[in-house]
């Protein structure tokens, strides 16, 4: 959660930098399922607003349709060191040094789940990590020209967790190593572009710039 002077600057900013339009300046005219498996493709037809004045034409777009997502930042504020995973990413077989990722826990919602609860399940399921406290970082669209994802990101205070060990369920065809790394050598990652995905790219730059003032106050919560 930011700092409530933060929040109040942010908020002065946007109200006078406000976007343009909103949701009503759209008009979804048709939509379509094309593609249904483990993830699904609409095929929407739309008309919105013109910065000039007007309206567009009517066109159409495919959105990769899969469900909103929480990830969670898994941090041990006592050794000060933070929860990653490394595990395989079919999206990055493209990558010529390797398909194989450092990340945040992350999970789909299903229906009736709170944010709070998948945040829960998926660090025992991935990391095998317990937490006594979650706090919202953000919450942001991965890729909106093309999917309509939204994932909603926090960070975790861990009571333990199963480092070294390898974690995931096997029907989900999941094969997770985790790891325990001092937050100094996280950002040092970070820095260096060893980080190649969004929402721990996202994490961590949030460490970098909170990771003091987050510390001191739930130590001192304690």
């Amino acid at each position: 959660m930011l700092e409530a002077c933060e929040l109040d600057h942010g908020a002065a900013i946007l109200t006078e930098l406000s976007l343009t339009f909103g949701a009503s300046d759209v008009e979804i005219t048709a939509r379509e399922r094309v593609y249904q498996g483990f993830f699904a493709v609409d095929r929407v037809t739309v008309t919105h607003r013109r910065f000039a004045g007007g309206w567009t034409e009517v066109f159409s777009r495919e959105l990769f349709e899969r469900g909103d997502a929480v990830a969670v930042l898994p941090w041990d504020i006592q050794s000060d060191r933070i929860i990653l995973i490394e595990q395989f990413r079919a999206g990055a077989i493209r990558d010529d040094e390797s398909p194989w990722m450092l990340e945040v826990v992350a999970g789909i919602v299903e229906p009736g789940e709170s944010d709070q609860s998948v945040a829960i399940r998926e660090a025992q399921e991935e990391a095998g990590c317990t937490m006594d406290r979650l706090e919202p970082i953000a919450a942001f669209y991965p890729s909106a020209g093309g999917c309509s994802e939204q994932i909603r990101l926090f960070v975790g205070r861990v009571t333990s967790a199963a480092i070294g060990e390898v974690k995931g369920l096997d029907d989900e065809q999941e094969d997770i190593l985790v790891h325990s790394i001092h937050r100094s050598d996280a950002i040092a990652l970070l820095d260096s572009g060893q980080i190649n995905n969004g929402q721990t790219l996202i994490a961590l730059q949030w460490l970098a710039r909170h990771g003091d003032s987050y510390r001191d106050r739930w130590l001192a919560d304690d």
